[in-house]
């Protein structure tokens, strides 16, 4: 029997092939971003076995558990229904089609400084994807944590708007390491600590945090020879991103095992230097998270 909602939802993937149709380069450069900004690794439940990007990816904060949306093409339970003008407010405001705000344990802190084209692409990609019919589930977050109006509040207070601006006194490389530092691999969200209404907090940006995500210490990736990676070669860091290798040797687990999975392996060699080059260039800062500087704890990455 076909239903009226299976009627839409293959208008919905007809009309999404037919407009990437007429510029297929989107949809690579698309694949690109979405790789590069890690909503595979966001948005699907690997844990509980669930289709990829389709949501309900838990996330413990000190705030209570969020679970992350579908985002496939699905017109009921994803963004099929989303226009690119929906999509662009949702990434770089953090608002909803209907005008409701999202939570900040979405980035669109960082996403804010997305340029026109990666936006328009990766809708185009994630418009490639098949939609998966798979409701969303509500956050675990009490009150006042949990009172979404009280958002609009939040953001008028810590969000600022794009994180980085291209530096015109920096080279080509440079701006691009930090654009995908501050804005596509939002690093920050992760490796900055926050103050407590979940801000970051600018001061300590990317020294580490012992109350990351799922309360695990995430480590401080200034240059601090001491306590960061001031240490550290080229070589030792490009064999982090590539294959997730430490400088003993040892291997990243735990989130950042995903990372490297989804996203900093699949960056171009490039990329890679870009990123290397631009966290050479932050101030260093001395904030030990790590019991031992050259081994972090598992649970450190």
């Amino acid at each position: 029997m076909v239903t009226a909602r299976t009627v839409i939802a293959v208008a919905v993937l007809i009309a999404a092939t037919a407009a990437n149709a007429a510029d297929p380069d989107a949809v690579v450069r698309g694949k690109a971003v979405f790789d590069a900004a890690g909503c595979k690794g966001c948005h699907t439940d690997v844990a509980g076995k669930g289709p990829a990007l389709a949501g309900g990816r838990r996330l413990a904060t000190p705030f209570g558990v969020f679970f992350s949306p579908n985002i496939t093409a699905d017109p009921d339970h994803g963004i099929g229904r989303w226009s690119d003008a929906d999509f662009a407010r949702a990434l770089r405001e953090g608002v909803a089609p209907d005008g409701g705000h999202y939570f900040p344990v979405f980035p669109y802190t960082a996403y804010a400084g997305m340029t026109d084209g990666d936006v328009r692409d990766l809708k185009a990609y994630l418009f490639s994807l098949p939609p998966v019919a798979r409701p969303n589930r509500p956050h675990e977050v009490g009150p006042p944590f949990g009172w979404r109006f009280l958002v609009a509040g939040w953001k008028w207070l810590y969000f600022d708007g794009p994180p980085v601006a291209a530096d015109p006194a920096r080279d080509a490389q440079w701006n691009r390491g930090a654009y995908l530092v501050h804005v596509l691999g939002h690093c920050g969200e992760c490796h900055t600590p926050r103050n407590p209404v979940g801000a970051l907090r600018p001061a300590l940006a990317l020294a580490g945090t012992r109350q990351g995500p799922d309360g695990g210490a995430i480590p401080n990736i200034t240059p601090d020879r001491a306590t960061g990676i001031g240490t550290w070669a080229d070589a030792e860091l490009r064999a982090l991103f590539s294959i997730g290798m430490l400088p003993d040797g040892d291997f990243v687990g735990g989130g950042m095992g995903e990372v490297v999975d989804n996203t900093t392996s699949r960056w171009s060699a490039a990329d890679r230097d870009a990123v290397i080059a631009y966290l050479r260039s932050v101030p260093p800062i001395h904030n030990r998270i790590a019991r031992e500087n050259k081994k972090p704890a598992d649970d450190e990455w």
